[in-house]
């Protein structure tokens, strides 16, 4: 059946759908089917060794048997032997193949191997008169054939757009871009650790929700067939876990995957991977301390030091982080006072005096996030918790105690760059309900925003009664990118969404 589809694919695609070379690896193809040697037949290769292991390990490895496979790179012929490059999981590694070795018949079917073409070689371990570690090589097997040919050698695939459309290309050619997703599956392994060793439990809660909450953020919406409904793709993963604080668990986190349906930008994309975290009984000042712990600990193990380099700026990630109020930070980049206003309208006079945008009828503490916005962010290269946020925008941080119009509420940034959003969780059930009811009149008044709805099953947990609780958020792509030196959230992202070609 699989030779008579190639039969017949061959039969489909012509010379004009198809590159001079794609076609010559298709007749290639073509006799190895029919001459009962199908590339794609073999289900499993006994490999026992990998590229870098073996050049590590030469001193014991020397003269002894390995079976290696991976994807040939490149190929140098020179009559009866010849060289070639092999790249498996780890890296590359050279090997020597010979025709007294192979024999007559299976030598000169390596010669008619693609760069490209996957193979599994068994044989020993010795170094050239260069000194480089290779194999030599006793069998050659064909293991899958590629009818694609890869970016030539010297220029690989650079064009930006291609490789996020065709990261698999991408990872074969720019060894680099692997090294950046091997290292953001290590900060991911590690951020588990750090929490799993201080109790944490790790938790999943459901990507499809039953209604349009009254965050700012769009949802993507779908249908359940079933049901007869509309369903909402997930903005954030903190209702469900603060459900799990008054069900009892005092720790808990999930690594979500987060869909919001709005613009893309260099630290944008429409889906992304959130850590959330909320512990009882701590509050927004001990959560501080835990984010320099983890970041300090993050730049030191993936990166070898405190001190890393971001976009040719250097970093000092270890602790002590500045720390100042929204109100002390625009004081001092913006040298307005807020405690100098006292009514709404003096806040807008100040704003029109320092040409910041605000809504007509904005408060103090709207205004003041304004300012932010617009003289504080870009001066927050290194990492600086700004805490103490108007109520205004913070609809579920605890309100102050000691000043009820700010909420116990920071958000970290790095490099200009808000990096994480914590507060002490607000837990009266009657002035949530209020603040989400604000929230939805407000998503409802606009565009798009009418089916918004207060969580009641929400509200029914907060009367249960929900501890004093600290809770925490962070984008794993925008750590991924600080630690990785990468400029654009989809160099982290294997595959970042794009539009689709014509």
């Amino acid at each position: 059946m699989a030779e008579n589809q190639n039969v017949n694919q061959e039969k489909v695609l012509t010379a004009k759908e198809l590159g001079e070379q794609e076609l010559i690896r298709r007749e290639k193809l073509k006799s190895l089917v029919e001459a009962g040697n199908n590339p794609y037949e073999l289900v499993k290769y006994p490999v026992n060794n990998y590229s870098e292991d073996i050049k590590a390990d030469f001193e014991a490895l020397e003269g002894k048997t390995v079976v290696i496979a991976g994807r040939m790179m490149s190929k140098r012929v020179m009559g009866k032997a010849s060289f070639c490059n092999v790249q498996d999981n780890k890296g590359r590694i050279q090997c020597y193949v010979a025709r007294d070795d192979l024999g007559e018949e299976n030598y000169a079917a390596f010669k008619k191997l693609d760069i490209g073409d996957i193979v599994g070689i068994t044989g020993e371990v010795f170094k050239t008169k260069t000194g480089e570690t290779s194999v030599h090589a006793k069998e050659l097997i064909l293991l899958s054939k590629s009818l694609k040919v890869l970016p030539e050698k010297f220029h690989g695939l650079t064009d930006q757009e291609t490789r996020y459309r065709q990261r698999y290309v991408d990872l074969i050619v720019n060894p680099e871009v692997k090294d950046t997703f091997v290292k953001r599956s290590k900060i991911l392994t590690e951020i588990r650790h750090f929490l799993d060793s201080r109790g944490y439990l790790e938790v999943d809660t459901p990507v499809l929700h039953t209604l349009e909450i009254g965050a700012s953020a769009r949802p993507f919406v779908t249908h359940h067939n079933t049901l007869d409904i509309d369903m909402y793709l997930r903005i954030e993963t903190e209702l469900y876990l603060k459900r799990l604080i008054v069900g009892g668990f005092d720790k808990v986190y999930e690594v979500g995957r987060i869909f919001r349906n709005e613009g893309m930008d260099p630290s944008h994309n429409p889906e992304f991977t959130s850590i959330e975290l909320y512990e009882a009984y701590i509050d927004y000042h001990q959560l501080m301390d835990l984010v320099e712990e983890l970041y300090t600990h993050l730049a030191k193990t993936i990166c070898g030091s405190e001190k890393i380099t971001y976009q040719g700026v250097e970093i000092n990630m270890g602790s002590p982080w500045e720390r100042l109020t929204m109100a002390e930070a625009v004081k001092k980049y913006a040298g307005v006072d807020y405690y100098d206003w006292k009514t709404d309208e003096d806040a807008r006079a100040a704003a029109k005096e320092k040409h910041v945008e605000v809504e007509k009828d904005a408060t103090k503490g709207a205004v003041l996030v304004e300012f932010f916005d617009a003289y504080v962010e870009e001066n927050l290269i290194q990492p600086t918790f700004i805490y103490d946020y108007p109520v205004e925008n913070s609809p579920l941080a605890k309100r102050k105690a000691s000043d009820p119009a700010f909420t116990e509420r920071f958000e970290y940034f790095i490099y200009a760059r808000e990096m994480g959003n914590a507060f002490s969780e607000l837990n009266d059930p009657i002035d949530q309900r209020g603040r989400f009811e604000k929230q939805v009149a407000a998503k409802r008044a606009q565009p798009g925003g009418e089916n918004a709805r207060v969580d009641e099953d929400f509200i029914t947990a907060l009367e249960y009664g929900m501890p004093p609780t600290g809770g925490l958020g962070f984008g794993l792509d925008r750590l991924v990118m600080l630690l990785t030196d990468s400029f654009s959230i989809r160099d982290v992202l294997l595959f970042p969404t794009m539009k689709p070609e014509d």
